[in-house]
C-alpha cells in the first residue's frame, strides 16, 4: 500500500514537472559550436528594418573580430539593401506612372527618370537614421553587429521634385500629384509585403 502511494506520488510529480517545462518558452539553443553560435528565433533589429508606408527601411548583420568593424560592415550592408529597395520601388512607380500617362516617348522619359531617382536615392543615404543597433559576442570571441536604418519617404519625394524642376524636358511630363499618388500606393504595397515577412 505504501509503495503504491509512493509510485502515484512520483508519477504525479513527473507529470507536473513535465507540464511546467512544456509551458516555458525560451530561445532555442540549437547549436553551440563557435562556427554556428546560438540560433536566434528573432533577429535583433529585424522588425525595426521593415519598411512601412512612410519610411524605407533595411536591416543587416555582420561579424568581425573587431566590434567597430562589425558595426561598419553591418551599416554598409544595410545601406546597400536600402538603395536596392528604393531603386526597385521607384522603378515600379516610374513604370506605372509612364503607363498610366500614356506618353509618346515613354522609354526616353522612363530612362531619364530612373537615372534621376537613382541619383536621389544615393543622395538620401546622407540622411539615413539608425533605427536600431545591437551587438553580441560569439563563443569564438568574434563580434556580431545588428543594425536597422531608415529614410523618410517625404525626403525622397522632395528630392525627386527638386531634381525635376532643374530638368525642363522631364518637368513637362511630370504631374506631381499623379506621381505622388502612385508613389503612395506603391509604398503601401511595399509595407504590406514587408509586414507579411
Amino acid at each position: 500500500m505504501m509503495k503504491m502511494k509512493q509510485l502515484i506520488f512520483i508519477t504525479l510529480l513527473f507529470v507536473s514537472v513535465g507540464v511546467s517545462f512544456t509551458g516555458c518558452k525560451g530561445k532555442k539553443k540549437v547549436a553551440t559550436n563557435s562556427e554556428v553560435g546560438t540560433i536566434l528565433e528573432n533577429m535583433p533589429c529585424e522588425d525595426a528594418g521593415k519598411s512601412d508606408k512612410n519610411f524605407y527601411r533595411a536591416s543587416a548583420l555582420a561579424t568581425s573580430s573587431d566590434l567597430s568593424l562589425a558595426k561598419e560592415k553591418a551599416l554598409l550592408l544595410a545601406k546597400q539593401r536600402l538603395v536596392t529597395l528604393i531603386n526597385s520601388n521607384t522603378k515600379s512607380v516610374t513604370d506605372r506612372y509612364v503607363n498610366e500617362r500614356e506618353m509618346g516617348e515613354a522609354s526616353d522619359f522612363e530612362q531619364k527618370f530612373e537615372n534621376l531617382t537613382r541619383e536621389v536615392a544615393d543622395e538620401t543615404l546622407n540622411n539615413i537614421v539608425v533605427a536600431c543597433e545591437k551587438a553580441s559576442v560569439l563563443d569564438s570571441k568574434k563580434y556580431r553587429a545588428f543594425v536597422a536604418i531608415e529614410v523618410n519617404k517625404k525626403e525622397l519625394l522632395e528630392g525627386i521634385s527638386k531634381k525635376l524642376t532643374n530638368n525642363q524636358k522631364l518637368q513637362l511630363d511630370y504631374d506631381k500629384k499623379k506621381f505622388e499618388e502612385i508613389f503612395n500606393q506603391e509604398m503601401e504595397k511595399l509595407a504590406a509585403e514587408q509586414a507579411g515577412k
